[in-house]
């Protein structure tokens, strides 16, 4: 009996880390971005007809998002950290090396090229995807994992999120104050060029607040404490470095990968609170959009249970909790994308009717 007992443990083990395999093997899906700009930057030059080969695993990822396949199973409380910090640290130096490898190819491949064009868009998506890695990292409490983290927003040139998502955005989201917050029957593009401007002024603001004076004037010796002066000065001089190192070509691609992949991060930031109102001093589950999308949870490490991240900010992605009173977007992140952009009614129309359904946003005191 008691050697039967064991067995029956030892394979319920077996099984529970057959399990916890099987998890961590899914979210290398985490690569699939990162790994497609880093092949395409690391075999350049390419020839027209190949260069667009490179644009297919992105039309793939939009498809799978949009499948309607879910994933709605809750996390395992057994799963251990380091396989799935792992996936993080990889991503991170996996970044660096497309920052490197992007540098070398445009210092011999001329603005009038298709690799050019396609970098902006396949190094832009990838380095877009790279700020939820930072993302991740810039919630954790090791001061050396929240740096990486805010490394990785230098190679896109918004190190200030850092700063403006933990102390701002974490903190008003779903109040008038919240500049990333976007209210009911706003425009993307109306958002855009109101909370790009804002979220920078509010993160210049709190680190002066943070220094003792909001006032401060610019050449004030405490600004010399200022993070979000230290994310400009080391961003813009890896920048620099490129342009000195690699050539304008090469600058120009840096820039220009940047301002798509920071612009990719306005687009969640759109979605992920469009026409919610918060009540109380709690942010509360109901304040975040979800989505159940199979593809957005593993290859977007978690991103796509954000009710439960604004709720508990320091819970991992593999932790993360799938929550029934959250409002549900019309798809997954990557799939949300052309909705915003091009189709932008149609998601306000999708939008507000989920909002009514679940008498949320402007429809919370409906009868």
């Amino acid at each position: 009996m008691a050697a039967a007992e064991v067995s029956e443990a030892g394979g319920a083990a077996i099984a529970g880390e057959r399990g916890v395999v099987t998890i961590w093997l899914r979210h290398l899906l985490a690569f699939w971005f990162p790994a497609n700009a880093c092949l395409f930057l690391a075999t350049g030059p390419h020839p027209w007809y190949v260069a667009w080969l490179f644009v297919l695993p992105l039309a793939l990822a939009h498809h799978w998002d949009t499948s309607g396949r879910i994933e709605r199973r809750q996390p395992r409380d057994d799963v251990p950290a380091w396989p799935f910090d792992a996936i993080v640290y990889a991503l991170v130096a996996l970044q660096l090396v497309n920052v490197a490898l992007l540098a070398r190819l445009f210092s011999v491949q001329g603005f009038w090229s298709l690799d050019f064009l396609l970098a902006v868009l396949v190094v832009g998506a990838s380095s877009g995807y790279q700020i939820i890695t930072a993302h991740e990292l810039i919630h954790r409490t090791p001061r050396w994992e929240q740096m990486l983290g805010r490394l990785l927003l230098c190679t896109v040139l918004y190190e200030h999120f850092y700063t403006e998502h933990i102390r701002g955005h974490h903190v008003r989201v779903g109040t008038p104050d919240d500049p990333a917050t976007a209210r009911f029957g706003e425009s993307f593009h109306r958002f855009y060029f109101r909370t790009v401007p804002a979220q920078f002024a509010s993160a210049w603001r709190l680190e002066k607040k943070r220094l003792g004076d909001e006032s401060m004037p610019l050449l004030d010796r405490r600004m010399l404490r200022h993070r979000v002066l230290h994310g400009l000065v080391v961003e813009w001089g890896l920048a620099f470095a490129i342009l000195a190192f690699a050539g304008a070509v090469a600058f120009a691609a840096f820039v220009l990968q940047a301002l798509f992949a920071s612009r990719l991060l306005e687009i969640v930031n759109y979605f992920e609170h469009w026409g919610l109102v918060r009540e109380g001093k709690r942010v509360a589950p109901i304040d975040s959009w979800d989505t159940h999308s199979w593809f957005t949870y593993y290859a977007l490490i978690g991103l796509s249970r954000h009710a439960d991240h604004h709720a508990w900010a320091a819970r991992p992605y593999q932790k993360l909790r799938v929550w029934d009173e959250a409002p549900i977007l019309p798809s997954g992140y990557v799939g949300m994308i052309p909705l915003v952009v091009l189709a932008n009614r149609r998601f306000q129309k999708l939008a507000t009717e989920e909002l009514r359904r679940r008498r949320l946003g402007p429809f919370r005191d409906a009868a």
